[in-house]
């Protein structure tokens, strides 16, 4: 009986070692996005003619605000009894992993909230062109998992199914049979809700013309993957088993509705007409005065 095709991912997690002291690529995954996401904001803020102090202070409030969220929002959505019980552990238990999209997004809006505020900005302004980086972001991050063997799917027959060898739960739960690289799955998704934004913005003026629509697409193309992607995905946590949705999906569904409102609340309000950009001034010729001849 012929066996069905499927590729074998046997991806040695750690970039490299230094002692006792590993560096995974996962860590180096988040690292990438958030450098990514600092330089499409430097972008932004030059082509539209705002102080270099602006995106400077983006990478300190996002960074530290979407590495704290997703830390603590990992320790209560997921495992709240363990870390109440050894809270230390939220810190000394960082290298073990754990860190959580949904507080991450949950850090990113406080953080930028502040940001909006030191640097006198709306705050809507700040979520439009944040979510363009988030797209690449989520992406990149979805990738760190793939090294890790981690968040993978159930079962499948189809020719791309992954075999997660270094994966215990693989091996416990579905070995020999593949399963889908639901990892991948998710990156592809956000790399399209990164082109959608990109030409939104750059080609449609959107974030100008609608204030808040790009923030809604986002939301909605980064959440609901999220949601729709989880019916096919292995539970993070034993608790889940027997949830008609997982929590994953029931921590997207108020990003997903509050994406809706803000398109519809773009869409509602008069459209902005972006002020044209004024072409650089000509310098004038100077010819030089005629001396005058004494009469």
């Amino acid at each position: 009986m012929l066996q069905p095709l499927s590729i074998v991912w046997d991806f040695d997690p750690v970039f490299f070692s230094i002692g006792s002291f590993d560096i995974r690529y996962y860590g180096v995954m988040w690292a990438l996005a958030i450098l990514i996401g600092a330089k499409l904001f430097d972008n932004f803020v030059k082509r539209e003619g705002l102080p270099s102090s602006v995106s400077e202070s983006i990478f300190i409030y996002g960074t530290l605000a979407t590495i704290i969220g997703a830390r603590l929002g990992h320790c209560l959505f997921y495992d709240p009894v363990e870390y109440l019980r050894q809270p230390w552990t939220i810190i000394t238990g960082f290298r073990d992993g754990g860190l959580a999209s949904h507080g991450a997004a949950v850090g990113l809006l406080i953080g930028l909230w502040l940001f909006s505020r030191r640097n006198r900005l709306p705050y809507i302004w700040s979520l439009d062109r944040i979510m363009i980086a988030v797209g690449i972001g989520g992406a990149v991050v979805r990738l760190g998992n793939l090294f890790n063997s981690e968040i993978f799917g159930t079962a499948t027959t189809l020719p791309w199914g992954f075999e997660f060898v270094r994966s215990n739960i693989w091996l416990n739960r579905f070995a020999p049979n593949p399963v889908h690289p639901t990892q991948i799955y998710e990156a592809l998704c956000y790399l399209a809700t990164f082109a959608i934004l990109c030409w939104l913005y750059y080609g449609r003026d959107m974030a100008r013309r609608r204030p808040g629509v790009l923030f809604g697409i986002g939301l909605i193309g980064v959440f609901l993957t999220r949601f729709l992607i989880e019916f096919i995905k292995v539970e993070q946590e034993a608790f889940e088993q027997g949830w008609a949705l997982d929590m994953g999906q029931w921590l997207s569904i108020p990003f997903i509705l509050l994406g809706f409102y803000m398109i519809y609340r773009g869409f509602s309000r008069p459209e902005v007409v972006p002020a044209a950009v004024k072409p650089a001034a000509q310098p004038t010729a100077v010819h030089p005065k005629k001396s005058r001849k004494k009469q």
